[in-house]
């Protein structure tokens, strides 16, 4: 009766989506920390009547803010580099694991979809994610950024194509790329292949650059874009550091030395097929941003622009997609 009661809630509002956007900092580096404030920031979304909910880039334990801002944290064998990817590599997700299964059983009780930005740790290996997760229990993905960029190959790994994944929804296709992946040709068309009707655009903060970017997704796509970035101050990072109460003056030298004041400044927006802005940007502000979407926009804009359909030309150009797994090792059985 309730999975009945569930689908009908969807049905009955397949043409509209509540969306909410998270532009709230992370506790800095602290997993256990960060997680009880999204399970709160989840709480908070669901009960304004949000079905889909979207955090910025590896939200979970926060963005590697000293890759940008600290001027030492490139040289080799930086004591302060290593503590703190130590750090970070402790306090990232694993699935299966104990906060992956409480963000599951979030969207289970909500009966919500949620995207969450995280350093996922494979191995001894970290990997920029996007997980999704519904409200079916058993269903969940997670995207790995294909192509670190610049300082970030520092510390993750690269994903490959079998991540590419693809959410079935009442309101159509979810699905979604990590930052600089949006100026990937080839990526942007694999995903308009897919037939998206929501892409979230994941970014440690949506600057104008970005913004660029979403919005011509949005009019490429012929789909609704979700921008989300982040809000942090050094402040902020010097405050989750401590509330992990680790004695590493390497690692806290370094984040010292980082600028004062704003760090990453939010800017998330939701962008409309036709690449106007429905929401935002909205700038230097912790804030969770709603929005609801109308699918009539993205049927209307088929009209004008179906790049994998009436708008390609697969007689001139093709694509191919490897969505197998790359390992380096493949044990085999002696036939």
């Amino acid at each position: 009766m309730l999975h009945f009661l569930i689908q009908w809630r969807f049905l009955a509002l397949a043409h509209l989506m509540n969306i909410a956007i998270i532009q709230h900092s992370p506790v800095f580096l602290n997993l256990e920390a960060s997680l009880e404030k999204a399970l709160q920031l989840i709480d908070e979304a669901a009960a304004k009547g949000a079905t889909l909910i979207v955090f910025p880039e590896t939200w979970l334990p926060g963005y590697p803010v000293w890759l940008d801002y600290a001027p030492e944290a490139a040289l080799w064998d930086h004591p302060g580099a290593k503590a703190l990817y130590r750090l970070l590599w402790t306090n990232s997700l694993q699935i299966p694991g104990k906060e992956y299964e409480l963000l599951r059983a979030k969207a289970v009780k909500h009966n919500v979809f949620i995207v969450m930005g995280i350093h996922e740790r494979i191995g001894g290996s970290l990997y920029n994610g996007m997980l999704y997760l519904s409200p079916e229990e058993s269903s969940c993905g997670v995207h790995r950024k294909l192509i670190p960029t610049y300082s970030e190959r520092l510390i993750w790994g690269r994903g490959d194509g079998s991540t590419l994944h693809t959410v079935n929804t009442p309101f159509g296709i979810l699905s979604g790329l990590i930052c600089w992946e949006h100026w990937m040709p080839l990526a942007r068309a694999a995903m308009h292949a897919k037939g998206e009707t929501i892409h979230i655009a994941q970014w440690p903060m949506v600057k104008e650059l970005h913004q660029i970017a979403s919005a011509h997704y949005a009019f490429e796509g012929q789909c609704f874009v979700l921008a989300a970035g982040c809000m942090l101050s050094q402040e902020q990072v010097l405050q989750g550091f401590h509330s992990l109460a680790e004695d590493e003056p390497e690692a806290l030298a370094l984040l010292e030395s980082m600028p004062q004041g704003a760090l990453l400044t939010g800017g998330s927006a939701v962008y409309t097929p036709n690449s106007t802005p429905l929401v935002g940007p909205i700038q230097n502000t912790e804030t969770t941003i709603h929005a609801q979407l109308n699918s009539n926009a993205i049927e209307e804009g088929r009209l004008f622009m179906d790049t994998s359909g009436h708008y390609s030309r697969p007689d001139v150009f093709r694509l191919e997609v490897n969505t197998n797994p790359k390992v380096g090792v493949v044990f085999k059985e002696n036939e």
